[in-house]
């Protein structure tokens, strides 16, 4: 996302400019072979270096509610506006048919930081399992291929904050629920109970 020189409204995404010399070859390599770009996409640090313009709830994709309109297009949460300001910025390159992978996306349970606890963190992950399958609002029904980072935490890892992403402790046990499966209508919001979620899981498959 750091390749971006402008990411607001998603339609007006494009890569700096010096850095163009590098990327536009390679998107144009990518197109020439029909395979996708790799996107790093962290809403936390969106949030936590921009908290007076953006709200928790559109970052931890919780909000019911469309916090942005883009050329008749409504986001409801952080990620898909960050997903589609890639696609405008491939486009733009002439990356038309080009697909974007989310490499690695996460949240912090722990460290020094702005909102890093682990309700926050089992809602993102949460909330985002629920959400790939639904696509982004400039991508509708294609479903987002997206890999989590991380699997574990990584103990040894300098800053504090960069140790919690883990799915898991580095003892093998698990920090919270994933629950696999799950439609976008369902919702982790900060400090609930999964339990009260009202839509059906079902198992991966």
């Amino acid at each position: 996302m750091t390749l971006l020189g402008n990411s607001y409204p998603p339609s007006a995404g494009a890569f700096r400019d010096d850095i163009r010399w590098f990327v536009d070859p390679i998107v144009g390599f990518l197109s020439s072979v029909n395979a996708p770009l790799l996107a790093n996409i962290y809403t936390y640090f969106s949030y936590r270096d921009n908290p007076g313009s953006i709200s928790l709830p559109y970052a931890l994709m919780s909000s019911q509610s469309v916090s942005v309109w883009d050329n008749g297009l409504g986001y409801t949460n952080l990620f898909d506006a960050m997903l589609d300001a890639t696609y405008s910025a491939v486009e733009r390159v002439g990356g038309w048919n080009v697909d974007v992978v989310v490499s690695e996306s996460g949240w912090p349970s722990g460290g020094a930081g702005e909102a890093t606890t682990m309700d926050n963190a089992r809602a993102y992950v949460n909330n985002l399992v629920a959400h790939v399958k639904g696509g982004s609002p400039k991508k509708p029904n294609k479903f987002i291929e997206t890999y989590f980072f991380a699997m574990f935490d990584e103990n040894q890892k300098d800053p504090e904050l960069e140790k919690n992403f883990g799915l898991f402790y580095p003892w093998k046990q698990s920090k919270y629920n994933v629950y696999y499966g799950a439609t976008r209508d369902w919702n982790v919001v900060p400090g609930s109970e999964l339990s009260n979620a009202t839509s059906s899981l079902v198992s991966a498959t």
